[in-house]
């Protein structure tokens, strides 16, 4: 793969000639190697590098002997070839070429580039040492080879020199610290994004499986309660089979409708598209649907006594919803451990609490051998329900032997 087939950090310029203008650091790793910018600049430095050491050589030419001409040549194409590697190894091509240029004046040049490169790159202390040792060449240059002017005024302007290259070098450093920073920020950021999002995910679906199990765990125990009647009844007159096949086919349609509406969330769906509004949920039952509900048990041969005495109290939607699926949960209990026999629903207002009570006999005999088994998560469920409510739930057999299941709610808890 190619560098242009990679796909490109989503905080880099689109336009391909954007992406060319910045340097191969600040694109990042993973396009890899020098940017058009860079080799741009690359060239234009070693150009740049050759003719300061040209013209520093020219000036000083005649006052060297024949073997000090060839060092001060070979040490200047060593210090330009060098250059190649100021990206890699800053600080040691900075001192390779500032060490010399202190009496030496070829790889002047190189050492004005490297010095450049190297306070981007390098740590504090070691720009703060570059900088001292450009300072002292710009005084011992001028001492071993004088030129028209008088000592300070070299020295001064080779001062002035260096502290222009250096500041210059700091400016581009702090640019690209902001942009690293930058860089950084952004993909925090998506990072915190895609957490949000999977979290969202990850509490929808939890909230899916809750409601999954209240719904269908009661129409399968009402399917199931209607399946055995017709298996332990085959003499039954044809009208009370017919009923029950048609509240089996009934409830089985409802199951199907209600699973198929759980995979569709359930399943892989762009992040985006689990978070936007398009789609709005279903009304979810209150204590408005529990008269139905106990209709439904009812149907299905439980005897149900339901009681639901509310007074003046007002009830939001999120409390009802919570007293609905305890009532729920109560009933399909009663429909798996305790069939053909009775339930008492009770919904009250009482001392500022919504109580919910769904007392279920024990069954005894072929009627308990008849019971379904049950994993307990649904009671693990409710539990959560009324904690988050900010009300008591408690739950098992009383002193007469039924099953009770009692939530008492605050009222308050339906500003939830």
């Amino acid at each position: 793969m190619t560098t242009q087939d990679q796909p490109l950090p989503p905080w880099l310029p689109s336009a391909r000639w954007q992406r060319a203008l910045l340097p191969g650091e600040v694109r990042g790793d993973s396009l890899g190697g020098r940017s058009p910018r860079d080799w741009f600049i690359d060239v234009v430095c070693f150009l740049l590098a050759i003719g300061i050491s040209a013209a520093v050589l020219s000036d000083t030419w005649e006052e060297h002997s024949v073997p000090m001409r060839w060092v001060e040549v070979a040490t200047a194409v060593a210090a330009c070839v060098a250059l190649w590697w100021r990206r890699s190894h800053p600080l040691a091509i900075a001192l390779a070429t500032a060490i010399p240029s202190l009496v030496l004046g070829g790889p002047a040049g190189a050492g004005v580039i490297a010095l450049f490169g190297a306070v981007i790159r390098v740590p504090g202390r070691w720009v703060l040492a570059l900088t001292a040792i450009g300072i002292a060449a710009a005084f011992t240059y001028p001492a071993v080879y004088p030129g028209s002017d008088d000592y300070l005024t070299e020295a001064s302007f080779g001062v002035l020199f260096t502290l222009i290259v250096v500041g210059w070098g700091l400016f581009v450093r702090v640019q690209r610290q902001l942009v690293h920073s930058l860089r950084e920020r952004f993909t925090r950021l998506e990072e915190e994004q895609r957490l949000r999002v999977e979290q969202a995910r990850d509490a929808e679906r939890r909230r899916i499986a809750r409601e999954m199990h209240d719904v269908l765990a009661h129409r399968v125990a009402l399917l199931s309660l209607h399946a055995g009647a017709l298996e332990f009844r085959p003499d039954a007159p044809p009208e009370e089979i017919a009923e029950a096949a048609g509240v089996v086919r009934a409830s089985a349609r409802a199951a199907l409708v209600d699973l198929r509406e759980v995979i569709g969330v359930l399943r892989e769906r762009d992040p985006e598209a689990d978070l936007s509004d398009d789609d709005p949920e279903p009304p979810q039952p209150t204590l408005v649907q529990i008269p139905a509900l106990v209709e439904r048990s009812r149907a299905a041969g439980l005897k149900v006594a339901c009681r639901i005495e509310l007074g003046e109290a007002q009830v939001g939607e999120a409390l009802g919803r919570t007293a609905y699926r305890i009532v729920q949960e109560g009933l399909t209990n009663a429909h798996k451990h305790a069939p053909a026999s009775a339930a008492e629903v009770a919904v009250a207002v009482a001392r500022g609490e919504l109580v919910v009570e769904v007392r279920s006999r024990r069954p005894v005999g072929a009627l308990a051998a008849a019971a379904l088994p049950g994993a307990g998560t649904g009671l693990i469920g409710l539990a959560e329900r009324v904690e988050i409510a900010g009300g008591s739930f408690r739950h098992g057999p009383d002193e007469a032997g039924d099953f009770l299941l009692r939530a008492e709610l605050p009222l308050e808890g339906a500003a939830r």
